[in-house]
């Protein structure tokens, strides 16, 4: 009975798990092993904490089944060799991941454990299709979502597979490292106390929330999911980002709803594919994090890192939807998809600052932090990426606050300064944020960064600009 090694990696559940289920399929013993490796190192603060509580909670569950979870760390390659020593597994079976970093840990890894003799297998799951299976007419890549929606929207998702009672143990357990001696939380600091509070950790309270969206929301959703003041969306992304729950769940789920007449769910739908959409740019332009989309932006002169961004970072910058939206941030680990994209279009054309300052801002905040989603976000405001709208869109923060939060229930939840009794969220911004911000909930609020008309007058001047252009690459 040689055991089997189940890798997990962004796929912290039992359910819908190709992975697992091909771990035992043989009927082997079967040894869950996360690696505290070169990529989940690199995480940034928000991200790497939830992941380490998304841990603890996998390591209850498996304990339930009969199992254990095994945690190493280390360099992937050496750590997988070492434990399949150790154990004299014959198989290594993972989930596949598809931004850049993940990829080439994983090519190194499957190349190094065959040559070894160990049987090496990775599988979908993290997506509703794999990057390179969704082509144009042409057997190129999709550069715009509309079309790539039309491709996929018909196309059969397979059925989610069921969770599995037992996992077979090994007759003896590798050595594990304690979760705790790792302290994955120790870069959130006094924040991870008021963000724990909206986290819902594990698989059952991820389905809890798909099925208290689908009873109470989705009848809504495309109609009120833009009003950040609203509780209309699924607020799932946070466990889709730790594969909680898988895309398939999710969406033979609303496509049920669709096919009952809710209204919404076909909005819904189009959002989950949106993520694939992202996992499909960052699969083929493997550089989407971290240069412009468009080459001929590589010359545009954003500005980097600088004292208004600073002041776009603590939620001051005197424009009420922005600052709500970045407090909001540092509360919960989230931000509302609208707000989000009026924070990002402020800092990139309001501000002329770097989109990656802000991609790097929100890696290190975001508990739903996605690596493909967060780049193709950052390129699409700012003007740089992929997006069938005009580059020198520029949202209008005011307008689109009394367009979308008209009563200011958004502004005043998150705000301090604007009410003379603030709410607990609210007050919590200064409980999470760092000390050395030296910020109180009695200080005034402050004057505009830059005028809004200033800003955007600005960011057209620069666009219009021939000097960048004709720096372009050719």
């Amino acid at each position: 009975m040689v055991p089997v090694i189940w890798w997990i990696r962004r796929d912290l559940r039992l359910a819908d798990n190709p992975a697992l289920v091909a771990a035992l399929a043989g009927g082997q013993p079967v040894i869950p092993l996360f690696i505290h490796d070169e990529c989940s190192e690199t995480l940034g603060a928000a991200a790497k904490w939830r992941l380490g509580l998304g841990l603890a909670h996998l390591g209850q569950v498996l304990a339930a089944r009969g199992s254990r979870l095994i945690l190493r760390r280390g360099a992937a390659l050496a750590t997988l060799q070492a434990v399949v020593a150790e154990t004299g597994a014959g198989s290594v079976q993972w989930g596949r991941l598809h931004d850049p970093a993940a990829r080439l840990r994983d090519t190194a890894v499957k190349a190094a454990l065959k040559a070894g003799g160990t049987v090496a297998e990775s599988h979908p799951g993290h997506v509703l299709h794999e990057p390179w299976t969704v082509a144009t007419g042409a057997g190129g890549p999709y550069r715009v979502f509309t079309p790539f929606w039309s491709a996929v929207r018909g196309r059969e998702v397979a059925l989610p597979l069921p969770a599995p009672a037992f996992l077979p143990p090994p007759s003896h357990w590798p050595a594990t490292d304690r979760l705790d001696d790792w302290q994955m939380g120790a870069a959130m600091q006094r924040g991870a106390a008021v963000v724990v509070t909206h986290q819902r950790i594990g698989e059952v309270a991820a389905m809890d929330r798909l099925t208290e969206f689908l009873d109470r929301k989705i009848g809504r959703y495309a109609a009120m999911r833009d009003f950040p003041g609203v509780d209309a969306t699924s607020h799932l992304s946070e466990n889709l980002t730790c594969g909680e729950i898988s895309p398939r769940q999710i969406w033979h789920a609303g496509f049920g709803a669709m096919a009952r007449g809710d209204a919404g769910a076909e909005t819904f739908l189009k959002e989950l594919v949106w993520r694939d959409f992202a996992c499909h740019l960052i699969h083929h332009w493997p550089d989407l994090a971290s240069k412009p989309w468009k080459p001929e932006w590589a010359a545009f002169p954003w500005q980097g890192d600088n004292p208004a961004a600073m002041r776009w970072k603590q939620g001051r910058t005197g424009v009420q939807l922005v600052d709500a939206a970045m407090r909001e941030l540092a509360v919960t680990g989230t931000i509302h998809n609208r707000a989000r994209m009026v924070a990002a279009s402020y800092l990139t054309k309001h501000l002329m600052t770097d989109w990656r300052v802000g991609l790097a801002w929100f890696a290190d905040w975001l508990t739903d932090w996605d690596p493909a989603s967060n780049a193709m976000g950052w390129q699409w405001v700012a003007g740089c990426g992929p997006d069938a709208a005009p580059y020198f869109r520029i949202f209008n923060p005011d307008g689109q606050a009394a367009k979308f939060d008209g009563d200011a229930r958004y502004r005043h939840r998150f705000i301090a300064e604007l009410s003379t009794a603030p709410g607990q969220d609210a007050l919590a911004f200064y409980d999470a944020v760092p000390r050395g911000w030296a910020l109180r909930p009695d200080d005034a609020y402050p004057a505009p960064v830059v005028g809004l008309a200033e800003g955007r007058e600005r960011a057209l001047a620069a666009y219009g600009s021939t000097d960048w252009r004709s720096a372009a690459p050719a």
